[in-house]
């Protein structure tokens, strides 16, 4: 493994180097983007539409060019899928991630360039390991094998040249020789589209690797685990793996699933966020132990930030960089490098740092609860379940929640399914705590429960083994990124679950 730590060091090397340039000048590298992507599209068939060729300033991108999201987008994400080029973006285009995300049950196909691949995922994922040998020095990392817990990928229905499918397999799929070695399972079974299958099958062959690190959403990797365990007959997973340290995880929240992957590595091991989603890997944790993720900003994409109480406005606040403050939520927009222009992901974000730019995610600009003027976030309901946990000694890994309510608004509650890894001894205890921490937590949550008046206390139904993870099989959402819907003000995913909760 001499090879893998020699390459390693020189890329720790570069990669730290470029980091510190862009933390020391934040601004000139988004407006050098800003200018580079208009200038590379100018000639596109969105970028004629548009009058790129006119665009100058910032405040000539966002006269010209529209806010977007997937609807205003999809005309042109077609033509491209049928195979049409030099339409959102100058190069060829044959990759498309698909993506259902967490607003609705239908698909998104996010174009992928080569120079998304390679200068914005495989970036991303080389500063990740950058940055954690930079922290840990005398690791060993490379001297085992790195498992992906990824997706699949096929031929596009609509053209044979073109294929769609989890963002990941697209990564796997195009990875080089000399990292495709290092990494595991091997390609033919990582692309497998049959879930279940492949997690037996990478199962069967992980128990005779040594692994030192895996990646992947914390809630299809405790399905791998506990399979792991399930054939090796251990007790743990470091009785499997002696030499594992590292878990990069990302795409829900941790804290839930961090007690449990600790019972499972007793020499303990190390954690590191990461934000990858199929438009682009943005954040980094670029301190262990500390919250919020590094905002990378020289992967060819360039943000901006809406105000999440502008969102709904005929012409929504947009603000860069400069004009951002700590502790607001905001909506994310983002311009790349495969030809999303002025794209809200969905996604909200608060700063948690500005000197350097740090982020945390913390929720969806469709998932949350408001019917009421409550403003409850999904990172409100992350936090105040994990404090309802903590004080009652209990472990949840999966919720979803929505508003009840009569047609005249009275005697209306937040209704909630928790699946519990260990529930608690007593619900109407931790009931209390729970609400109690979302009063704490959210002044407008707190001022909806202020007597009862508007908002009664919680409802909470103990969901039971697996049910989260039968649903989603039921819907063919098995592994990748797909994800848990977390808030909603509609109750169709509550009450598709609720049904099945027997």
């Amino acid at each position: 493994m001499k090879i893998y730590n020699s390459i390693a060091g020189w890329i720790i090397k570069k990669r730290i180097y470029q980091i510190n340039l862009f933390v020391e000048f934040p601004h000139k590298f988004q407006e050098n983007i800003r200018h580079e992507l208009i200038q590379n599209a100018k000639k596109t068939v969105y970028g004629i539409k548009y009058n790129f060729k006119d665009i100058q300033s910032k405040s000539d991108f966002i006269k010209n060019v529209p806010l977007s999201n997937y609807d205003d987008l999809y005309p042109f994400i077609n033509r491209m899928r049928s195979g049409e080029q030099n339409i959102l973006w100058p190069t060829q285009i044959k990759w498309f991630a698909k993506s259902s995300g967490t607003e609705n049950s239908k698909s998104k196909y996010i174009p992928i360039s080569k120079e998304s691949i390679k200068n914005c995922h495989y970036k991303g994922g080389k500063d990740l390991l950058s940055l954690y040998c930079n922290n840990f020095p005398v690791k060993k990392i490379f001297e085992g094998k790195s498992v992906v817990l990824g997706g699949s990928h096929e031929i596009s229905s609509l053209s044979d040249h073109m294929s769609e499918g989890d963002l990941s397999a697209i990564i796997i799929d195009n990875l080089p020789f000399w990292v495709k070695f290092q990494q595991f399972p091997h390609q033919k079974i990582a692309l497998m589209n049959e879930w279940e299958k492949k997690i037996d099958l990478m199962a069967d062959q992980a128990i005779n690797e040594n692994v030192s690190s895996l990646s992947g959403v914390p809630s299809w990797t405790m399905v791998f685990f506990n399979k792991v365990l399930e054939k090796s007959g251990k007790s743990n997973l470091h009785e499997v793996w002696p030499n594992f340290e590292l878990y990069m995880h990302g795409g829900i929240q941790f804290s839930p699933y961090k007690k449990h992957f600790d019972k499972l590595f007793p020499k303990g091991i190390n954690y590191l966020e990461s934000y990858n989603a199929s438009e682009g890997f943005f954040g980094v944790q670029d301190v262990p132990g500390k919250q919020g993720m590094l905002l990378m900003l020289n992967y060819g994409i360039y943000y901006e930030f809406i105000p999440l109480k502008s969102l709904s406005d005929s012409i929504p606040i947009s603000l860069s960089l400069l004009e951002v403050k700590m502790n607001n939520d905001y909506a994310l927009v983002i311009s790349t490098n495969s030809g999303l222009w002025r794209y809200l992901i969905g996604d909200t974000i608060r700063f948690t740092s500005l000197s350097p730019f740090r982020i945390i995610i913390t929720g969806r600009t469709k998932h949350f609860m408001n019917s009421f003027g409550e403003e409850l976030m999904v990172h409100n309901a992350d936090r105040a379940l994990q404090i309802a946990c903590d004080k009652t000694h209990s472990e949840y890994s999966e919720y979803t929640a929505a508003p009840k309510y009569t047609s005249s608004k009275i005697d209306a509650y937040h209704e909630w399914l928790v699946e519990f890894i260990l529930p608690p001894n007593d619900i109407d205890f931790f009931i209390d705590i729970f609400d109690t921490a979302l009063m704490t937590l959210n002044s407008d949550y707190e001022a909806k429960r202020y007597k009862s008046i508007i908002l009664q206390k919680p409802k909470i139904h103990i969901a039971r083994k697996r049910l989260f993870y039968d649903w989603m099989k039921q819907k063919g959402k098995l592994g990748g990124q797909n994800k848990i819907p977390r808030l909603s003000d509609n109750r169709i995913y509550l009450e598709e679950l609720l049904k099945m909760n027997t």
